[in-house]
């Protein structure tokens, strides 16, 4: 605790007087002070515009935040909006000022005294403008005019943007990011920010990596402007300071002279010893101070990065952070990353908790989904740990003309902006597949702005273009010796967290739901039990194909979305239920299913046990009982008493079927194949309701009153000994008073506005939460909460002063909030065994077709080799250089997800193993149980191949099937062998 308050005093006695800006740099919160108008209001960029009826908001604030739930995405309004802002400034002579945006939604035209500054149009990324010509001394006025039509075309082009589309990109409208503002001397180092500005700002990079050592070669390059009408000398120095703000570098460049109007890259380089590397769950950051000296050693120019160190590498199919192997495990999430009722503008902190929790729950990565995310967010993940793979703007296919400049025009804008990022370790390039061309262009873009940050540019997809540099379909599991590749959006079901099991209340039954698309729809209507379990059979393909499996191998998934969105949906509710958690961040029970399985680099490396569900049921009560585990084997007790051995299956569920209820502790017994004890996990039969229990959630820095910081308020429903009544749903009577405004929570119903913003709403399950936002000014707001049956309690949260003259602050979070080290530093342990060794095919020869037989095995999963139709013909035999005794196959058939084929393996002339495969997400594993030697091996194929439903109608959301070769049909009697890879498989003993 002491370093966090030593940054707080430090960063709090270095506040100058906002109006009296004199010292090198200074960076300002420039949130606080706007005032809001809906609807086009001509003339309210003029400084005499009154603005005297309009709303007093504090930035991140959307015009429509109200609806974020309440709507689905696709009717959430639009309009045209005005923002103004009133500031004071003086001693502004030889000064530069410049005001950066996070981000507007949709286009913003921005005015400084009635002077138009210029445009943004894209609606994602940041931008800034040069305030210099037009701020005076005094007062001023900036005004931003925001559009965020659905519709919108670029102005000079006429062209809409592909990334503007109602299914995903929630239209939070207004100014929903930060604003800054900057003052420098005429001879200063630039921002980060090409569009508008042209300028590239500061790049920070390590190298010379030496990860057991703890040594890293850090390299600053900053590029630095001379506005002055003489020319300005000047050296250039960094200084690293580590977590506590003790000095591990300082570094000592060249000098430079730089004519009037002269822009160059400067750079400075040294070494740091006993490093900490940033890592999965280990935020650990630097700050790194690139400095601009006079001949006298006065400082001219200061700008503050805080940043991170890691070592990367992309190649045989896997992935290495800091010299350790790991395989990706997490969440395709929302770019919105959206709150009811605020929509996404929440503050620094909060992001941190929700990114956290993604940690938490055994997350490594986060792919935000379509467009680049919110600097707030990128900056939350280096501090969690968390792993991020950014894209730009896109939709679902790859574009050409405008559309593409506009799409690599914003990768640009956005590498520029982020590449001092060190969660950033993949640039997505498409939502789908790009073309080759594409992709060497992106790469280009990436080696120009960002040659040695150690990020991969790739693709979703990309599976046959080598340029690509990682690659993944969207739910089917791939394998590579090239590339990784890494499932981008699997696991598409939903569920409400309100919905147990069909033995609790309401009874809700598995899969029942509305129609989708005119069809039954039960993959988007489950129970939190079959939600959970769900989780465990899918990440099953992706745990069978994992490093250690031979050469070719997979790297791994992100589910899609960690917390309901706001975004298309198929279930019950008008937002997408996908999540793990609800949109409150409450778990469900899947968050735990991920715990379980994830908690490791590769393999879990912890063990945990988890029972799905709950233990409260009517008398008489039979049900299945779900137990989560990475144990070899579970025993489940029921008041101390063993009852059952569970039937394992997808190696981490274990299933006790017609368990018959009894009230009291229901525990499970995890146990390694020794059987000794690894984890125990138990849930209790909960008393009658009590009382209520209030958490309060909120800033570690401090309740802050600066109009935009907020609290999270959980309430439970608990027994007499506090723990949580499951089955309660009641409703709950909220009055809040005091410096503090309402948000509220979600409860799901439709036709009640799911409860957004509303006073009223009801538990789920026990428990609900709340949001409340501070005002400007600071004291207390009061809380008093209530429901039917049950004692009336209260809480008071007490909000701080933040340092604000003139609508400037010095209250930055981002450069106060600490670094989160839970998980600890890079273990320097492998994270794997190798388990099979792959066994090289020199050559094939089949029935049929030879000529094509190499598209089999030539790790391409776009190509396939097939057998002419008939029976005599379906058969394929691969030669290798020795005898071997392979152990297993894994072989991906043509229409894996659909068919299965009846097959034959002969070892030589021996047949080895006869049966039907089966429908699976990729892969079939055919383990040969007594393996002969031979120099070949020769799979026939018996009969027609037959259909199977099991994984149900898996399209893309425009409607289109998710894979030609998944889909391929062939005639009714036809016995049409069809491979698409092959790898023989030997166990390494």
């Amino acid at each position: 605790m002491k370093p966090l308050l030593n940054r707080v005093l430090t960063l709090t006695v270095i506040i100058l007087s906002c109006c009296d800006v004199l010292s090198a740099r200074e960076k300002f919160n420039f949130n606080e002070g706007w005032l809001l108008k809906l609807g086009d209001a001509t003339g309210s960029e003029l400084v005499g515009a009154d603005d005297s009826r309009w709303a007093s908001v504090s930035l991140p604030r959307a015009w429509n935040e109200d609806e974020a739930f309440r709507l689905a995405c696709h009717d959430l309004s639009d309009s045209v909006v005005w923002y103004r802002k009133h500031f004071n400034l003086n001693n502004i002579s030889r000064r530069k000022f410049f005001i950066e945006f996070e981000g507007v939604k949709w286009a913003a035209d921005v005015y400084l005294n009635g002077h138009k500054l210029g445009i943004s149009e894209n609606g994602v990324m940041a931008f800034g403008f040069d305030l210099s010509p037009y701020v005076k001394s005094g007062d001023n006025v900036i005004a931003v005019r925001v559009d965020n039509s659905w519709n919108y075309r670029e102005r000079a082009t006429n062209q809409r943007y592909q990334w503007n589309d109602k299914n995903f990109n929630a239209n939070y409208g207004g100014i929903p990011k930060n604003v800054f503002l900057y003052s420098s001397d005429l001879l200063y180092q630039t921002l980060p920010l090409y569009s508008n500005l042209n300028t590239i700002g500061t790049y920070i990079y390590g190298s010379d990596y030496d990860i057991a050592g703890h040594k890293v070669k850090v390299n600053v390059e900053s590029q630095v402007c001379n506005d002055d009408n003489v020319p300005r000398s000047f050296r250039f120095f960094a200084n690293v300071l580590d977590r506590e703000g003790n000095q591990v570098g300082n570094f000592e460049g060249e000098r430079y002279i730089l004519q009037p109007g002269e822009t160059r890259i400067v750079k400075v380089s040294g070494n740091i010893s006993n490093a900490h590397f940033w890592s999965w769950g280990y935020g650990y950051l630097y700050t790194v101070n690139s400095l601009l000296k006079s001949d006298d050693g006065s400082k001219i120019d200061d700008v503050v990065t805080r940043t991170g160190f890691r070592k990367t590498r992309f190649a045989e199919g896997k992935i290495w952070l800091n010299d350790r192997v790991i395989s990706m495990h997490g969440y395709a999430q929302r770019t919105s990353n959206e709150w009811p009722g605020v929509g996404m503008s929440v503050p620094a902190w909060l992001s941190d908790y929700s990114n956290k929790l993604q940690v938490e729950s055994g997350g490594n990565l986060v792919r935000w989904m379509h467009v680049t995310p919110w600097k707030q967010d990128v900056e939350s993940c280096d501090r969690v740990g968390l792993i991020e793979s950014m894209p730009a703007g896109d939709a679902e296919h790859d574009v050409t003309g405008r559309k593409w400049e506009q799409r690599s025009m914003l990768m640009r804008d956005a590498i520029i902006y982020n590449r001092n990022n060190p969660s950033i370790l993949f640039y997505e390039g498409g939502n789908e597949s790009i073309s080759r061309e594409h992709m060497i262009e992106l790469k280009a873009i990436r080696d120009e702005y960002d040659s040695y940050g150690g990020r991969a540019m790739g693709s979703r997809e990309m599976l046959d273009i080598d340029e690509a540099e990682y690659g993944g379909e969207m739910l089917y599991v791939n394998k590579s010796r090239k590339h990784p590749m890494w499932m981008m959006e699997y696991y598409r079901d939903e569920g409400l967290r309100k919905y147990w099991d069909e033995y609790s209340y309401p009874y809700h039954k598995e899969g029942d739901g509305p129609l989708y698309r005119n069809a039954a729809a039960p993959d988007y209507n489950h129970n939190m039990d079959m939600f959970a379990v769900g989780q465990v059979k899918s990440w099953y393909d992706y745990y069978l194909e994992r490093p250690g499996t031979g050469s070719r191998v997979n790297a791994g998934g992100a589910k899609i979305v960690f917390s309901d969105t706001n975004t298309h949906w198929r279930g019950e509710a008008n937002f997408r239920t996908s999540g793990v958690t609800d949109a409150m961040r409450i778990p469900k029970d899947a968050f735990y299913a991920m715990q379980v399985m994830w908690d490791g680099w590769v393999t879990p490396e912890n063990n945990h046990t988890y029972i799905v569900g709950h233990w409260n049921y009517n008398a008489g009560t039979v049900k299945p009982v779900y137990v989560i585990s990475n144990g070899t084997s579970v025993d489940l007790l029921l008041n101390g008493k063993k009852i059952a051995t569970g039937i394992n299956s997808y190696r981490y569920l274990f299933t006790f079927d017609h368990l018959a209820y009894e009230p009291g502790k229901l525990e499970a017994v995890s146990y390694d194949s020794n059987r000794h004890e690894l984890s125990r996990y138990s849930v209790e039969t909960v008393g009658k309701p009590h009382h209520l229990k209030l958490t309060t959630i909120k800033n570690p820095l401090g309740f802050k009153a600066d109009g935009a910081d907020m609290a999270l308020i959980q309430v439970e429903v608990v027994d007499s000994v506090g723990r949580r009544c499951p089955l309660d749903n009641r409703m709950i009577h909220w009055n809040q008073y005091g410096e503090g405004e309402w948000i509220g929570g979600i409860a799901t119903s439709t036709k009640d506005g799911n409860y957004i913003h509303q006073i009223n709403i009801p538990v789920e399950c026990g428990v609900e939460r709340v949001l409340v936002r501070s005002t400007v000014n600071a004291g207390n707001i009061y809380l008093c909460v209530g429901a039917t049956g049950l004692p009336m309690v209260s809480d008071t949260l007490k909000t701080l002063p933040v340092d604000n003259m003139n609508g400037l602050s010095k209250y930055i979070p981002s450069l106060m909030l600490s670094g989160h080290l839970d998980r600890g530093e890079t273990p320097l342990t492998p994270s794997y065994k190798d388990l099979k060794k792959e066994i090289d095919i020199v050559s094939a020869n089949a029935g049929s077709n030879s000529d094509s037989v190499k598209k089999s095995f030539d790790d391409n999963e776009l190509s396939e080799w097939s057998s002419d139709g008939k029976r005599e013909n379906a058969w394929i035999t691969y030669n290798f250089t020795n005898k071997v005794a392979i152990d297993e196959i894994t072989i991906k058939l043509t229409g894996w997800r659909s068919k299965c084929y009846p097959l034959a393996v002969y070892e030589g002339n021996k047949k080895v193993w006869q049966g039907s495969t089966y429908a699976t997400l990729g892969y079939v594993h055919i383990n040969i149980p007594r393996p002969q030697k031979s120099s070949n091996i020769t799979i026939k194929m018996l009969g027609p191949a037959i259909d199977s439903s099991q994984y149900g109608e898996i399209k893309e959301l425009a409607g289109g099937k998710t894979n030609e070769l998944d889909f391929a049909s062939s005639k009714k009697d036809d016995v049409k062998l069809r491979i698409v890879e092959v790898d023989f498989l030997q166990s390494i003993k």
